[in-house]
């Protein structure tokens, strides 16, 4: 019986992603409109069919 890898982030590289999260949220790199933005572009993404259809799929706030 073959076994998979499967992929993991450690306890340590999550704290490691939030605190990288937070610090570039406080200088400025990550703000409200880029989060709106890469919202909706993985909504756009995810349920692509949906625009194909004329759903708006932007966020707005």
């Amino acid at each position: 019986m073959a076994t998979r890898y499967r992929p993991h982030i450690s306890l340590v590289g999550l704290i490691y992603l939030i605190i990288g999260l937070f610090i570039a949220w406080d200088r400025g790199y990550i703000d409200a409109s880029l989060i709106r933005r890469v919202g909706s572009a993985l909504l756009a993404i995810f349920l692509w069919f949906l625009i194909l259809l004329g759903v708006d799929l932007h966020i707005r706030a």
